[in-house]
């Protein structure tokens, strides 16, 4: 396991320790760096215009199009230390 998967399986076990919930565009931000470091660019349909949550996740993780999965991990594990730093 290189290095830096090993901070981004950490990052992932750190960030449910945080003290408070981040606001929604961080979260958003976190889920659509994790679902570009493990599955790569976005895929299937993007959700109706009646589930919002669902539809915002999406075009946050459509928005990374084309970002490496180690970059994904990189941003990632980069978040989370600053959310534990605040």
């Amino acid at each position: 396991m290189s290095d830096l998967q090993t901070l981004f399986t950490q990052a992932q076990a750190d960030v449910k320790t945080l003290s408070e919930r981040p606001d929604n565009q961080t979260l958003l931000q976190l889920y659509a760096l994790f679902k570009q470091a493990t599955e790569g660019d976005a895929a299937g349909e993007r959700p109706g215009m009646m589930d919002f949550i669902n539809r915002a996740k999406f075009d946050a993780w459509e928005k990374l199009k084309g970002k490496g999965s180690d970059e994904a991990k990189q941003e990632y594990v980069d978040v989370v230390k600053r959310l534990l730093e605040e």
